[in-house]
């Protein structure tokens, strides 16, 4: 009993003996610094000095770019495309799923496979008789004064030649340097606005949503159609805030510009005007300075 009571003193002994670590200089023996020390501070710095080391790498591996050096971790740059090609992804099985239905839908057709339905020709026509019988065509009081109404605005309205083409004005989608202009010979229908990320792009007359979707080459693209056979495409942008078929105002927002796409090489939009089928030069009717 009394060795094992001796031991715990041995070590506490052993832990707390101080020690004095002396540096000297070799030619003169002068002493430059002289440390008190025990055995226990030397394990505890050395311990503090571990977890100072361990925490710092952490910090380092966690919340700089130098995390990507290192094995098993992956790069901004390569989540970023892998999460385009997986928009990309998307997009063309859609396509693919619209294509498979489409050409076996043909393939029946060629075949013969489609079945003709017999319909009764005289049932039809007795059955739209006896309907066009039941309905009761004669006017209604409100129906007479909304035309009354109508005619009355028709007949002294001023600005019923505003609406006419000569009178139709395009506004500019966005404002900024055209970097490259229309050119037919080179088959570009279009004028290229070099503008900054995310700039509003603006509808360049009233008209309706026909195309509003993502596409691999030019990006998130929005075509509108308007009055008079005319139709404005805008390519490359960063987003779309419509769909197909809204209607929307001249000057109203429908995306933001971006460098999305492809066949873009910075941000900018691409901007067309197509009349009845013929693409016509935007600078001759838009100034987008």
């Amino acid at each position: 009993m009394a060795e094992k009571k001796k031991k715990p003193k041995r070590i506490k002994r052993k832990l707390l003996d101080k020690y004095k670590l002396v540096v000297l200089n070799e030619n003169t023996f002068e002493e430059r610094l002289s440390l008190k020390l025990t055995r226990l501070n030397v394990f505890v710095l050395v311990s503090l000095s571990a977890i100072f080391l361990i925490a710092i790498t952490y910090a380092i591996i966690a919340f700089t770019p130098l995390r990507e050096y290192i094995p098993g971790y992956s790069s901004t740059a390569l989540k970023k495309k892998a999460t385009e090609l997986n928009y990309k992804t998307d997009s063309l099985q859609r396509v693919i799923s619209i294509n498979d239905k489409y050409y076996a839908s043909i393939k029946q057709v060629l075949k013969g496979d489609v079945s003709a339905a017999d319909f009764n020709k005289d049932s039809i026509i007795e059955a739209v008789k006896l309907e066009a019988s039941e309905v009761d065509f004669r006017p209604t009081v409100e129906d007479s004064l909304l035309r009354e109404k109508v005619d009355k605005e028709d007949k002294y309205n001023i600005f019923e030649s505003a609406t006419t083409a000569t009178n139709f004005v395009l506004f500019p989608p966005v404002n900024g340097t055209i970097s490259e202009v229309y050119n037919a010979k080179e088959k570009h229908y279009a004028v290229d606005i070099a503008v900054a990320k995310d700039t509003p792009v603006k509808a360049t007359a009233d008209g309706i949503v026909i195309f509003s979707e993502w596409t691999s080459t030019t990006g998130h693209v929005i075509i509108l159609e308007h009055s008079y056979g005319l139709i404005s495409v805008y390519k490359h942008n960063a987003a779309l805030t419509k769909v197909q078929g809204d209607l929307v105002k001249a000057g109203e927002v429908i995306a933001t510009a971006g460098n999305t796409g492809e066949l873009s090489t910075g941000p900018h939009l691409h901007f067309e005007l197509w009349n009845d089928g013929y693409p016509i030069n935007p600078t001759n009717f838009i100034d987008f300075k």
